[in-house]
């Protein structure tokens, strides 16, 4: 959802950038969240101590329940994927959360940044079963007996490849609605504070999409690395 002003987009048009970042704005806003995500993780790492700072408590707070989570739906051999999953959430509720406010714009309403998403997950799915398994993997897409194979493979790919169209259309229809409805209710009452409730139910619903991104992604990793059928 492209707001009709955008600050990151004016600033860069006063650095004779303007027509790169009309056309690219999701990229933009995308570059934008992931250097300020960089920039608090590395200020919280480096101030840690006994006594924990307030950023290094909610820090450590959100890393704990992530972990907590993920070694739940994953087990112990998934601690290694921790990183990928810690950023995959924070990254995706920042993006849909930051559609909430005016003079910025969620990457995530885009299908460009959706879909990157979705074939990030789909390679390290894959990647991480071959590199587990080996050439066992493809027993994955066999079946439960060999003569079904001719049937099962083909199956098997379709289904895979749709999660991806799964993952990236959830993503961008729900965060694109969330962004158009609340542009139009900003239209008819904005001075009348009409858009506050869907902002807070935007919140809601930008944690929910996070979190049933990170959740599928677990899943399916998980699935892959644990065993090959």
């Amino acid at each position: 959802m492209e707001h009709p002003v955008m600050l990151l987009v004016w600033i860069l048009e006063k650095i004779g950038l303007g027509h790169f970042a009309h056309q690219y704005y999701y990229l933009v806003y995308t570059w934008f969240f992931m250097l300020v995500l960089i920039a608090v993780a590395r200020l919280a790492a480096s101030r840690l101590t006994l006594v924990p700072s307030r950023l290094q408590n909610v820090a450590e707070a959100i890393l704990e329940a992530i972990g907590s989570f993920q070694e739940s739906i994953m087990g112990p051999h998934g601690r290694p994927l921790f990183p990928f999953m810690a950023t995959l959430i924070m990254f995706v509720f920042v993006c849909n959360f930051n559609g909430l406010i005016p003079g910025s714009s969620s990457p995530t309403a885009n299908l460009n940044t959706t879909l990157a998403l979705a074939l990030s997950i789909f390679l390290t799915t894959h990647v991480l079963g071959v590199k587990t398994h080996g050439l066992r993997y493809v027993k994955h897409f066999v079946g439960p007996v060999p003569f079904l194979a001719p049937l099962m493979i083909p199956l098997e790919i379709v289904s895979h490849l749709a999660r991806v169209l799964s993952l990236s259309l959830r993503l961008f229809g729900n965060i694109m609605g969330e962004d158009l409805v609340i542009a139009v209710l900003f239209m008819l009452g904005g001075a009348f504070f009409l858009p506050l409730p869907m902002m807070f139910l935007g919140l809601f619903t930008g944690f929910l999409q996070a979190f049933v991104m990170t959740i599928l992604a677990m899943m399916y990793i998980g699935e892959a690395i644990e065993h090959a059928h």
